[in-house]
């Protein structure tokens, strides 16, 4: 399988006071189709900026990410977006839900957005899947914490992505419905030999993952593959 994502000298740096505070320095690294990697560091290590900057939410100050061969830094901003729309999904901690759409309305939103035919069934089928098949009608704050987080995992996978980027994914979650949350997130993963790269704290969920990508100070310290 070839490279889906590549990283290549990346870095991030803000001005601060009189001089630049600098958050990624020099991150190179590649991710094949299908691999699982997690990203892992203290906090303040750049995990979540390298997550934004991998997914073309944020523009480097140095370096390139490439997509499936293509430099997001090269495309329009039209063309990023649709990139975005159809060849990834995100899965946030504070789920990002629309408060004023039901669970199906939300996760129809990139669908419709993409203009895909079927898109009722499609997201009633994803919320059956991830166990939500009563709850189509329900508003964010009718759900919990877990529902929330299982609907906006429907919402990621409903264009069918080729990378899923996930940012501390049961991070607001306790033990249990967390744990559930990573099984459902691996099984369906899997199911669609998507790629998945995802930022936690959690060690139990870190090493779920075939590849560990450690940060420290804005650089990869490790890079690990399971045994």
């Amino acid at each position: 399988m070839g490279d889906v994502l590549a990283i290549e000298g990346l870095g991030k740096r803000y001005p601060s006071g009189d001089g630049e505070l600098t958050v990624l320095a020099e991150v190179t690294f590649s991710v094949a189709a299908g691999e699982c990697v997690a990203v892992v560091g203290p906090s303040g290590s750049g995990k979540s900026t390298l997550l934004g900057l991998v997914a073309g939410l944020d523009t480097p100050s140095s370096g390139r990410v490439l997509v499936e061969g293509r430099d997001l830094a090269l495309i329009g901003d039209r063309e990023l977006s649709a990139l975005r729309g159809r060849r990834m999904g995100f899965v946030f901690q504070s789920y990002r839900l629309l408060p004023a759409l039901t669970a199906e309305e939300n996760v129809r939103v990139p669908l419709d957005l993409a203009g895909v035919r079927g898109a009722r069934s499609v997201a009633r089928d994803l919320l059956a899947e991830v166990g939500l098949g009563a709850r189509l009608g329900h508003l964010p704050a009718q759900l919990s914490g877990g529902e929330q987080q299982r609907v906006a995992l429907a919402r990621a996978l409903a264009p069918a992505p080729a990378l899923l980027f996930a940012d501390e994914p049961t991070g607001n979650l306790d033990t249990a419905t967390g744990d559930a949350m990573a099984e459902l997130l691996f099984r369906l993963v899997r199911a669609r030999g998507a790629t998945c790269i995802y930022v936690t704290h959690e060690q139990r969920l870190a090493a779920r993952a075939g590849r560990v990508i450690a940060l420290r100070d804005g650089r990869v310290v490790e890079d690990r593959r399971a045994s």
